[in-house]
C-alpha cells in the first residue's frame, strides 16, 4: 500500500494496524539541535488518548511512545526519527463475525475492491487508531516550532456536537482542557454530556466540527499556485479518518457574502499593516497574512454502531450488520489532538519550505520602502 508519507520538507511516514503489535512514525527533516524527550510527545499523546472518559471507545491504550532514533542526550540529530507505539488492548474477536462482510459507512468495501483483500480487525490501516502515529509526529513538529517560532500557538476545540453548536460569545479558550469535549465554554459541558449520553443508548454515533486556530503564524508562509498554504491544510485535515468537509476563515459561508462584506479591509498601524476583518482566515493567495488561521471541519458519525444496517457478504449475499467492539459514539472528540498535529506538521513544512526559499526575507510597507 502507497501513500503513507505526509509533507515536503517536513516529511512523516505512519506504519502499522489497529490490531498489530505496534503503529508508529518516521519523522524527517527534522533540524538538529531541537530538545526532544519521550515525556514531551507524550503530553500530545495522552490529550488524544482513548479511555479517558465515558464520552470515548473503551479500549485501554497507554499509547506509550518510545524514540527509537534521530535523538542524542535529549538533541535531534537532524537524522530520520523512528516513533513506536505499541498496541496492548486488541481485541480482534469482536471482528470475526464480519471479516466476510462489509460494514456501511466504513472503508471496508472499497479496500477490498482496490486490493482484493483486507484485515477486518478493527480496519486496519483505515482505522482511527492510525492517527496516534500522526499525534506522535506532530509532537515533533510542535517541538521545532517551539524552537523556531516561539509565540506560534495551535489550538483545536469542538464547535458543533450534532444538533449542538458553540456559543460564540461565550467562547472561553482557557476551558478546552477541563472537559473531555475539549470544548471552550464550561457552561456547556453537562448539556453536550447528556446529550452524547442519549446517542449512546440509542444505540447510535453523531457527528461533529472542529476547529483549529493557528496564532502567531508569520506571514509569507505558503506558496502559489500547487502549494499554497490553504491547499495543503485542508488536504491535513481531509486526510483525517471520516473528515468529509474543510474550510478556511468564512469558508462555505463566504458564498451568501458580497465583496463588500467579504474583503478584509487594511490599515496601517503602528507596527505594521492591520486588517480590520479575517474573513480569509489568515490566508490570501495561498499564503499567510500574519492574522489568526481559521480551520474548520466536519466529521461524520462514528460508522460502528450496535444498530443493525444493511450490507452484503464478500459472496454478495445481502445480510443485516451489526458492529460489536468498542467504539467512540463521536469520534470527533479524539479528533481536536489530530487536527493539531496535523496542523502543526503543516505550518512546519511551510515554515521550513520559505526558509529554503526566501532565507527569511520580507517585502517591506511603509515611509522607508523604495518606490
Amino acid at each position: 500500500m502507497s501513500h503513507n508519507t505526509f509533507g515536503r520538507t517536513f516529511r512523516f511516514t505512519t506504519w502499522g494496524e489497529s490490531h498489530g503489535p505496534a503503529l508508529g512514525a518516521t519523522v524527517d527533516g527534522v533540524p538538529p539541535g531541537v530538545p526532544l524527550s519521550e515525556e514531551f510527545i507524550q503530553r500530545f499523546m495522552d490529550r488524544r488518548r482513548p479511555g479517558t472518559s465515558k464520552h470515548t471507545t473503551q479500549r485501554r491504550e497507554e499509547d506509550r511512545v518510545r524514540i527509537l532514533s534521530g535523538t542524542y542526550e535529549g538533541m535531534t540529530t537532524g537524522t530520520p526519527i523512528q516513533l513506536m507505539i505499541e498496541n496492548t488492548d486488541q481485541r480482534s474477536k469482536d471482528y470475526g463475525d464480519i471479516a466476510a462482510s462489509f460494514r456501511p459507512g466504513h472503508a471496508d468495501i472499497t479496500y477490498h475492491l482496490k486490493y482484493g483483500l483486507r484485515d477486518p480487525r478493527g480496519g486496519g490501516r483505515s482505522s482511527a487508531r492510525e492517527t496516534a502515529a500522526r499525534v506522535a509526529a506532530g509532537a515533533v513538529a510542535q517541538a521545532v516550532l517551539g524552537a523556531l517560532v516561539p509565540d506560534l500557538a495551535i489550538t483545536g476545540y469542538m464547535v458543533q456536537m450534532g444538533a449542538l453548536h458553540l456559543d460564540r460569545a461565550r467562547t472561553d479558550l482557557s476551558a478546552i482542557d477541563g472537559n473531555p469535549f475539549f470544548l471552550p465554554d464550561a457552561g456547556a459541558v453537562q448539556a453536550w454530556s447528556d446529550y452524547l449520553d442519549g446517542v449512546r443508548k440509542d444505540q447510535n454515533s453523531v457527528g461533529a466540527a472542529i476547529e483549529v486556530l493557528v496564532q502567531g503564524c508569520p506571514p509569507g508562509l505558503g506558496a502559489p499556485v500547487y502549494a499554497k498554504l490553504d491547499t495543503d491544510l485542508a488536504a491535513a485535515m481531509m486526510s483525517i479518518n471520516a473528515v468529509k468537509g474543510v474550510e478556511i476563515g468564512e469558508g462555505m459561508g463566504a458564498a451568501a457574502l458580497t465583496g463588500v462584506a467579504n474583503a478584509d479591509e487594511i490599515r496601517m498601524g503602528p507596527d505594521g499593516p492591520e486588517f480590520l476583518s479575517n474573513h480569509a482566515g489568515g490566508i490570501l493567495g495561498g499564503i499567510s497574512t500574519g492574522q489568526d488561521i481559521v480551520v474548520r471541519f466536519s466529521i461524520k458519525p462514528t460508522s460502528s454502531i450496535t444498530t443493525p444496517r444493511r450490507s452484503i457478504t464478500t459472496r454478495g449475499d445481502e445480510i443485516e450488520v451489526i458492529t460489536k467492539g468498542r467504539h467512540d459514539p463521536c469520534v470527533g472528540i479524539r479528533a481536536v489532538p489530530v487536527a493539531e498535529a496535523m496542523a502543526a506538521c503543516v505550518i512546519l513544512d511551510h515554515l521550513l519550505m520559505d526558509r529554503a526559499q526566501t532565507g527569511g526575507v520580507r517585502g517591506r510597507i511603509g515611509p522607508d520602502q523604495a518606490g
